[in-house]
């Protein structure tokens, strides 16, 4: 069990930790020791139940101890763990679970008015007459469904406190002896992407990879093992979990986790719980910030993170656009390029997102030839190194990357002379019109310094003539307004002709298509915008 691993990792992390929390979830409390006693007696239960190294098991659960045991349980017997998104519905659920070919579910009865077992009998039919081994063709690998709470008398389902005592009567030697063939080649995580504009893809990850990312993002970090982190990013993302859980794992630090935001009770939380870092999207500050009781909490604990709004004066930078960003994907198990996210930049690398991470390589190549091009030159972000994927589930390597090893990310950008990155957009959100490439974010960050402005989204629209024409759709400040003529105007003397929206829609926040982790679902938006007159 030489090098990284999850089993081998837990043993020190525990033995270094302790007593001191790892999760905090309401009145629940693990620290890193109950997690690996805990996570023991579940990993020797799923040996005795049958599971073996390499079967696929998937982990449905909301942030918090039983998220954190049941992954640690299936990794430390070389299970390869899908961690299943909670806002799943029927379809979206059965669709991972048959794709990603999941053996074993372990699941939470119910969580934000979910059922989870009527959500899989909703989507396979036949487990309403299945027993306890399950055989049923929409899931035919599915064999066992073990529940946190009650099974409400459905026969396909076990209870999950059941596996503990079945893992005693096994022994503790096998649980060892089964830790000691993982290896960190060995497949980890299988992990799905949002899947907004198609399927979700499945990328799979080593147990070398995750935890050896993990760690070396922590070096443009400071996280240590006094900080308290509340961070809402789910740990069925990869952001969440290999950026948030491992990496306080690594510095020994606590998680705070709560079951949904609310403005009130997350300040509540953050003053009870004395957060040391805070961390999460951007309107959670705002909704914060602008709360009757904000005034009120003592948020003196919290030192850092990327909510700014909640940071003491002196934490806060003094323009956001001057923080360095860092670009990352499932497909690379997070971020490929950062740097340090606490310091201020030069006016010159405004909106940049860092270098390089340590051990992986860029390139950028046009995205019709392929071929190289040189610093400053934009065209397609590809990637290569120690922690991108070992590969697409169910797609051939030579589907997945290219003759070189590299990953095409489909992200638009270039990189300059010092070798820091400028993000542009998804190739797909790229707009051409009259022969001319547009692309959008460069657009939206001057139409947001607008003092009318809240937020802004820009899209291309078909055009018989230009092919595509620049749109933007507008999220006004209460009491403003904008119309197109105006809008042009202001942007004139910052953009080419080209690049200025020719139709501008002032729209309501509500009403615009959002993924579920939150980022803009640019394809459903131009189609909400091509029936509409603009403002």
């Amino acid at each position: 069990m030489d090098g990284p691993t999850i089993p081998g990792l837990l043993a020190r992390w525990s033995r270094r930790s302790g007593d001191a929390p790892l999760i905090l979830l309401g009145d629940r409390r693990i620290s890193y020791a109950e997690a690996e006693a805990e996570s023991a007696r579940l990993a020797a239960g799923l040996l005795a139940s049958g599971l073996a190294k390499g079967a696929r098991v998937g982990v449905l659960f909301g942030n918090g101890p039983d998220w954190v045991v049941c992954w640690l349980a299936a990794s430390r017997i070389g299970a390869v763990v899908v961690p299943i998104n909670t806002f799943y519905k029927p379809r979206e659920l059965g669709y991972v679970l048959r794709h990603a070919d999941v053996h074993t579910l372990l699941c939470a009865q119910r969580l934000l008015g979910n059922d989870y077992l009527e959500l899989l009998e909703s989507f396979a039919p036949s487990l309403v007459e299945a027993g306890s081994d399950i055989f049923v063709p929409e899931l035919p690998f599915l064999r066992r469904v073990y529940v946190e709470g009650d099974t409400g008398g459905r026969r396909f389902a076990r209870e999950l406190r059941a596996l503990p005592a079945l893992g005693d009567r096994a022994g503790g030697s096998l649980l060892r002896a089964a830790e000691q063939q993982v290896l960190p080649a060995d497949p980890a995580v299988l992990i799905y992407s949002s899947g907004s504009t198609a399927e979700p893809k499945g990328a799979i990850h080593s147990h070398g990879a995750i935890l050896r990312h993990a760690e070396n993002l922590n070096r443009f970090r400071d996280l240590t093992a006094d900080d308290r982190i509340f961070s809402p990013m789910p740990f069925f993302w990869v952001g969440g979990f290999v950026f948030t859980l491992l990496s306080a794992m690594h510095a020994g630090a606590s998680l705070i986790c709560e079951e949904r935001f609310e403005p009130g009770q997350t300040l509540a939380l953050l003053e009870r719980e004395r957060a040391t870092i805070a961390a999460g999207w951007p309107h959670y500050s705002k909704a914060m910030l602008e709360h009757p009781t904000f005034e009120q909490r003592d948020l003196s604990a919290i030192r850092s993170g990327n909510l700014y709004e909640v940071l003491p004066a002196s934490a806060r930078p003094k323009d956001p656009e001057l923080r360095s960003n860092s670009l990352g994907m499932t497909e690379t198990c997070g971020p490929h390029t950062i740097d340090r996210m606490d310091v201020d930049l030069p006016e010159r690398l405004r909106g940049s997102f860092g270098h390089s991470v340590p051990g992986l390589e860029h390139k950028i190549v046009d995205p019709e030839t392929g071929e190289a091009l040189p610093p400053g030159c934009s065209g397609e972000i590809c990637v290569r190194g120690y922690s991108v994927m070992q590969g697409l589930h169910k797609r051939e390597r030579e589907q997945t990357f290219d003759a070189d090893g590299f990953y095409h990310t489909g992200d638009a950008g270039h990189f300059d002379e010092d070798g820091v990155l400028f993000f542009e957009a998804r190739l797909g959100d790229m707009i051409k019109t009259s022969g001319a490439n547009v692309a959008p974010r460069e657009v939206e960050v001057l139409l947001e310094a607008l003092p009318e402005v809240s937020s802004a989204y820009v899209v291309g629209l078909p055009d018989s003539a230009r092919g595509e024409t620049v749109a933007a759709a507008l999220v006004l400040k209460p009491g403003a307004s904008l119309s197109t003529e105006r809008c042009r105007e202001q942007l004139k003397p910052q953009l080419s002709a080209y690049k200025l929206p020719k139709r501008v829609f002032c729209v309501e926040k509500a009403e615009l298509p959002f993924t579920d982790s939150g980022k803009i679902d640019k394809r459903k938006l131009a189609l909400l915008l091509e029936g509409r007159s603009p403002s």
